[in-house]
């Protein structure tokens, strides 16, 4: 039996996708790496700004708002990096291919040589 989280997975539901406890220990290892980000990161951005103080002085709570906004976004990066990397993991795992992640070409559409009539008849430039 597969345990994810707090709720248990079939032995059917785990048999026939092999990859799964695989895919739920990189997981929570992505949410943990993201949860340390953000209190490694207020703490360290509130010690920082302490030390900046001194130069500009201003209220503690501004200190605090910037500290755990600038961590929020940090944190939600490193997450959301992992993350995608756990997806690509479980692709590989259920499929046996990498995912494709490169960015797909824009369609180039064709300029026509010969002008364009309007409804009117009018010519366009």
């Amino acid at each position: 039996m597969v345990n994810l989280g707090l709720t248990k997975v079939d032995d059917a539901l785990a048999a026939k996708h092999p990859g799964l406890q695989g895919y739920a220990a990189c997981q929570s290892h992505a949410f943990m790496k993201g949860t340390g980000t953000f209190i490694l990161g207020t703490a360290s951005l509130f010690g920082i700004q302490k030390v900046l103080q001194k130069k500009l002085p201003y209220p503690l709570q501004w200190n605090l708002l910037i500290s755990i906004v600038a961590s929020s976004v940090g944190s939600y990066a490193i997450t959301r990096w992992e993350t995608q990397k756990c997806s690509d993991l479980w692709i590989l795992l259920e499929t046996g291919k990498v995912p494709d992640r490169s960015p797909t070409p824009a369609p180039q559409t064709e300029q026509s040589q010969s002008p364009e009539k309007t409804k009117y008849g009018d010519v366009m430039q």
